[in-house]
Formats: C-alpha cells, sequence, structure tokens
C-alpha cells in the first residue's frame, strides 16, 4: 500500500519544493513589473545632461494609472512604432514578441529584436489642450507664453547662416494625447519628428521616472517641477 503511493507523494514534493515557488516567482516578478514598478537604464544621450547615459532608474507605474501625466513629468513609454500610424506598419507580429524579445534570459537566446518593442524615455511638454510652439532651437510656448525650461542646455543650432536640423512645431494636441520631447534637443527622437503627427497617446505610458539608484555618486529622487512654474 505504502509503496504504491510513492509516486504520486514524490510529484506532490516535487510540485511543491521546484514548480511551485519558481511559478510564484515567475508571477510576482511580471505582477510588480506591470502594476508596481521596474528598473530602467538610460541607453542614449537624449536626456541629457539631467540623466546619462547608463543612469539606472526605478519607474513607478501607480500614480499614473489614477491620473494624466502633468508637464514636466518624465515618463517611459512604448516605442513610436507600436502607436505612430506611419511607423507601426513597419512593426513585426507574432504573439507575445514583445514578452519574448524584452524578457531577459530569452532575449539573450533567440536574438532577435524588433523597435516596436523598444521602452523611450522623454518629458512631457504640452498636455490634452495645449496650442505647443517649438521653434526651429527646440524652445518651447505653450498656449502663447514662453517656457523656461532650466533642464535643457543643449538647444539646436539655428540662425541665418546654419540651418537647424530640428523641426519647428505649431500644433494643438488632441485629448488623451501629450507631447513629449528630448531635454537634450539637438540630439532626441521625440514628437518632432515622427511622422504620424508626433502626439504620444497616453495609454502608451507605462510609468513615471522618479528615483536614479546608479550610479551612486548621483543616487536619488529625481526632481520634478510642473512646466507651469517655467512660465516667462
Amino acid at each position: 500500500m505504502n509503496s504504491k503511493n510513492k509516486p504520486s507523494e514524490q510529484e506532490n514534493d516535487f510540485f511543491w519544493d521546484f514548480l511551485a515557488p519558481i511559478g510564484l516567482t515567475f508571477l510576482l516578478y511580471f505582477g510588480i513589473r506591470t502594476y508596481i514598478a521596474e528598473a530602467r537604464y538610460i541607453p542614449s544621450g537624449s536626456m541629457l545632461p539631467g540623466l546619462q547615459i547608463k543612469d539606472r532608474l526605478i519607474i513607478e507605474k501607480i500614480t499614473l494609472k489614477r491620473r494624466s501625466p502633468k508637464r514636466g513629468e518624465i515618463v517611459v513609454f512604448n516605442s513610436p512604432f507600436s502607436f505612430d500610424p506611419v511607423l507601426n506598419a513597419k512593426k513585426l507580429s507574432f504573439p507575445f514578441k514583445c514578452t519574448i524579445i524584452n524578457f531577459p534570459f530569452l532575449s539573450s537566446l533567440i536574438r532577435v529584436s524588433d523597435p516596436s518593442c523598444d521602452a523611450y524615455i522623454k518629458r512631457v511638454v504640452g498636455i490634452a489642450g495645449d496650442k505647443i510652439l517649438i521653434n526651429s532651437k527646440g524652445q518651447i510656448k505653450i498656449n502663447g507664453k514662453i517656457v523656461q525650461e532650466p533642464y535643457v542646455r543643449n538647444y539646436c543650432l539655428s540662425s541665418i547662416n546654419i540651418n537647424s536640423n530640428c523641426p519647428s512645431i505649431n500644433r494643438k494636441i488632441p485629448m488623451d494625447h501629450v507631447f513629449v520631447l528630448g531635454d537634450n534637443r539637438s540630439n532626441s527622437w521625440d514628437g518632432r519628428f515622427w511622422p504620424g503627427g508626433g502626439f504620444l497617446p497616453v495609454k502608451e505610458i507605462f510609468g513615471r521616472a522618479v528615483w536614479r539608484f546608479w550610479p551612486l555618486n548621483r543616487i536619488g529622487r529625481l526632481s520634478f517641477k510642473t512646466t507651469q512654474n517655467y512660465f516667462a
């Protein structure tokens, strides 16, 4: 009698001692990463000088589930290749592609990339209903008022003798959208350049950058003040 029960007992032990902890770990990982917070690093210089290349940040995901983004907030969002009506025609399509591509272990094995699965980090400079004017240097007016941006140091070159590589923008932001720019105005692929209109749907934003935890000499909360503080 006892010998007949041994296989099922061993299967039970295998489940509770091995499979269950692994399953729980994955559930916690994806649950926390999807609904609460995750770590990200800065891969480019589009947010210089405030955010440096290889800075590690905590992206908080709860606040923007309860309210809309504010001007001045640094947000992380899905690639414009996933929502821009012109760019997303070029994306790959297969079930769970971004989950597989972005999963830490699987991504190193399959070596598949897709620009629609990338994440971008930019600053919200305009919200729904705003009339936003951006000149060829990357300087901003919102609803006719000049915005002073102390976090911007690198504007686009623009003069009588130099043609700016940055476009001028004069648009009204539609409902449920925002307009985002990189702080490094001379080297940021942001809403000024997206061919489908340049607006970021709020539903594509998955969190705010709130804390830098690496490098240690610059660890701390990321300062945030709404753009209203900087109207001239």
